[in-house]
């Protein structure tokens, strides 16, 4: 009897340490729940100018919140100011000749050619009078007929000498031509279309927020040269942040855009949040294969989702750590 007992026990606790070694070793095989880890991302505007300068001063530093539209680097351009000068001076001289064509000639000049007209005046009726005396010598027979076609050659040269001088006095008193008016007017026009476009640029000398959020980045130091359109400050929008996640496509298990995902921040003491899915799109392909088993099975792509906080997060700033709880 004792012997018999001494075996049950023994082979019980055998069979204990079985069923303990087994449970041990499926507990230690099985796999573990895979981590979903993301991070935190916000739109980020780059602040560049389209004229090139130096850094003159700048008005905010990095981490300083800001508004839409205030003013934050100022750039020195001494060719931009050159250029305002000269379209300011061409328009001036466009202006001038403008002047000119309206007021016409000046008094000097209308009363020369009305000398002028004057003169030839004269002179016509002096040859209208030479030529009538001639003409009637002529019919009494005592001058040739040479004679008479000197004379009224004479007399049709006077005749056209104050006609011209009359047109030249007449000019002179109505002043330029319709068109010359009007492309000297032309002339002050594209004048001061130059002087709009480079004043444009001197706008451009002073470079503001395009959105309101803070600094993220400050490029260039102060005196330095920038180029045209070289990114000087980038400007972060807290209020449009969300998280980024890649995830490889055996586990995505449905998801769609507009599922619900809640994510624990450890940034914020792995505070929990309601975020949902609004973007799913496949990653490049060529670091984003993956298999599934390594002996067998198929590769797997990886596909990048982006989910939108329901509410802001106070305190979430980009490039936090994001970890989905559940789906």
């Amino acid at each position: 009897m004792k012997k018999d007992y001494n075996l049950i026990i023994g082979i019980t606790g055998l069979l204990a340490a079985i069923l303990v070694i087994t449970l041990a070793g499926y507990l230690a095989s099985k796999p573990e729940q895979p981590v979903i880890q993301g991070q935190a991302e916000a739109t980020e505007y780059r602040v560049s100018g389209k004229v090139p300068g130096r850094i003159e001063k700048f008005y905010a530093k990095e981490g300083d919140a800001v508004r839409k539209g205030d003013t934050l680097v100022k750039i020195d351009s001494p060719e931009v100011k050159a250029k305002l000068a000269q379209a300011k001076a061409a328009e001036s001289a466009a202006a001038a000749q403008k002047e000119k064509a309206m007021s016409g000639a000046r008094q000097e000049q209308i009363a020369g050619a009305y000398e002028m007209w004057q003169k030839a005046l004269a002179a016509e009726e002096i040859m209208t009078k030479s030529h009538e005396r001639m003409k009637r010598l002529y019919e009494q027979k005592v001058i040739s007929e040479q004679k008479l076609d000197e004379a009224e050659a004479q007399y049709k040269a006077a005749k056209a000498t104050c006609a011209a001088a009359k047109s030249q006095y007449d000019m002179a008193v109505s002043g330029a031509r319709r068109e010359d008016k009007e492309a000297a007017a032309a002339l002050v026009n594209q004048a001061r279309a130059a002087i709009m476009e480079v004043e444009s640029y001197m706008g451009e000398l002073y470079l503001t927020s395009p959105s309101d959020g803070i600094i993220s980045a400050r490029f260039p130091k102060t005196g330095e040269l920038v180029g045209q359109g070289s990114p000087v400050m980038a400007v972060t929008d807290l209020d449009d942040i969300w998280f980024t996640f890649s995830i490889r496509e055996d586990m995505l298990q449905g998801l769609k855009i507009g599922d619900e995902l809640i994510v624990s921040i450890p940034a914020l003491g792995y505070r929990e949040c309601r975020t949902k899915i609004n973007y799913i799109s496949a990653m490049e392909s060529y670091a984003t294969w993956r298999a599934t088993k390594e002996t067998d099975g198929y590769d797997a792509k990886t596909f990048e989702i982006r989910s939108v906080p329901e509410s802001r997060i106070e305190g979430l700033l980009p490039g936090m750590t994001a970890i989905v709880i559940r789906k």
